[in-house]
């Protein structure tokens, strides 16, 4: 019954008093059923849209509401995600942090065993027996000469053994004749004398020669011929001569070098030399190829370049298999110092993630990005000073993937 009904039916008739009071209570109970009931333009099949009333309960939540959201900064990450993508893990725990410095530098060969190979006498080339590039033995004949010059020391020095041989039978027979009193003895002493002299001049040449570097015995009988030689193992890195040419007694023709130990020569700025110190090991890598060696610090210069103002680093690297060539550009990585931390991470897991460092924390879930405070970097490892305990087990490669999914998470967010 409505209550326009029951408001008319009110009017028509005279109700007692009993009457009148279950009016009352009747048409309360309507309007408190009415009041409970949706309006009559939002109401199902009132043609509107079904949404709720100001003041009324929220509908029911979508099932896509039912799982909570991650909290910022946590990736959900299951194990055959982790697995798939690559991501390994790490502890994090003590280290022994190695402090080092790079620097450019410069293979250059090894000037203790580097010969500038020159004939020392004039002459004109009859016979070449290196090419360059050639490996020598120490004593290798390298060239022929004729030589005008070492023809008149190998004749000087055989006159002089001529000469010698007259003055030491003349000794001979002088001091027998001394002996028996018929000459007398001056004529004795003067003997002896020119035969100290002549042994003096044989001496004389004979050194001429060997400073020449020549055979005091001609080879083949010819006086003019000298032969040129390796001074020790290496190889022909330069030529300079020609059969029938004519050099002179500096001209350098050959330049033999021993290649199994090269220098680096590195500048060091001022500022890095108090690090750098002779005895140093030293992680040579090669800016071309990425080949790696270690050699040692032989040398810090003691002067510092007008315009650089850097001194020069020489290391002694041994090469081998002649792999690193004079001339080939490299980076030099010097040990500085050894200390022990007490919590260190590898440098790759650290990523940066709105202006701050963070490490990604393995959790049952996935991971967590933790800000961390680091310290000291060295030897592909950095100090963390703050943000993980020992123990904690971390992201250690492809963390940037962990970087990327994080994101791409908080764009999804924003939208």
């Amino acid at each position: 019954m409505s209550a326009y009904r029951l408001s008319s039916l009110i009017r028509q008739r005279p109700l007692s008093a009993v009457t009148c009071a279950v009016a009352v209570t009747a048409v309360a109970a309507v309007l408190t059923v009415l009041a409970l009931m949706p309006s009559a333009g939002h109401g199902p099949g009132a043609g509107g849209d079904a949404h709720p009333a100001h003041g009324t309960a929220p509908a029911a939540a979508s099932p896509h509401s039912a799982h909570a959201e991650p909290a910022p900064g946590v990736i959900a990450l299951g194990a055959d995600r982790i697995e798939q993508v690559g991501i390994t893990l790490g502890e994090a725990g003590p280290a022994t942090m190695v402090s080092s410095i790079e620097l450019p530098g410069e293979i250059r060969l090894d000037a203790d065993r580097t010969a500038h190979v020159v004939p020392r006498v004039p002459g004109v080339v009859e016979q070449v027996n290196a090419d360059l590039g050639a490996d020598v033995r120490k004593g290798q004949v390298l060239a022929i000469l004729a030589s005008t010059v070492l023809a008149e020391q190998r004749s000087e020095l055989l006159a002089a053994q001529k000469r010698l041989e007259l003055a030491r039978v003349t000794h001979e027979r002088e001091r027998a004749l001394w002996q028996q009193k018929v000459s007398p003895e001056l004529d004795y002493l003067q003997a002896q004398q020119a035969l100290k002299e002549a042994e003096i001049a044989v001496a004389s040449v004979r050194g001429k020669l060997s400073a020449l570097g020549a055979q005091a015995v001609a080879e083949g009988g010819a006086l003019n011929r000298y032969v040129l030689r390796a001074p020790f193992d290496g190889q022909v890195i330069e030529k300079h001569l020609s059969i029938g040419e004519a050099v002179r007694e500096d001209t350098q023709v050959f330049t033999v070098s021993d290649l199994a130990t090269v220098w680096v020569d590195v500048s060091v700025p001022a500022r890095e030399l108090e690090r750098v110190r002779a005895g140093s090991r030293v992680s040579v890598r090669s800016v071309s190829s990425g080949r790696v060696a270690h050699g040692t610090v032989a040398h810090v210069g003691a002067l510092l370049g007008e315009q650089t103002r850097a001194a020069l680093a020489r290391v002694v690297l041994p090469n081998p298999d002649r792999a690193w060539r004079p001339g080939l550009f490299v980076s030099a990585v010097f040990e500085a110092g050894r200390s022990e931390v007490a919590l260190a991470v590898d440098e790759a897991a650290v990523q940066n993630v709105d202006g701050k460092d963070v490490v990604f924390v393995r959790t049952a879930d996935g991971f967590v990005a933790r800000p961390v405070l680091l310290g000291r970097r060295g030897d592909g490892q950095v100090e963390v000073r703050a943000g993980l305990a020992p123990g904690e087990r971390y992201a250690r490669g492809n963390s940037f993937v962990l970087k990327a999914e994080l994101g791409k998470a908080a764009a999804e967010h924003v939208h």
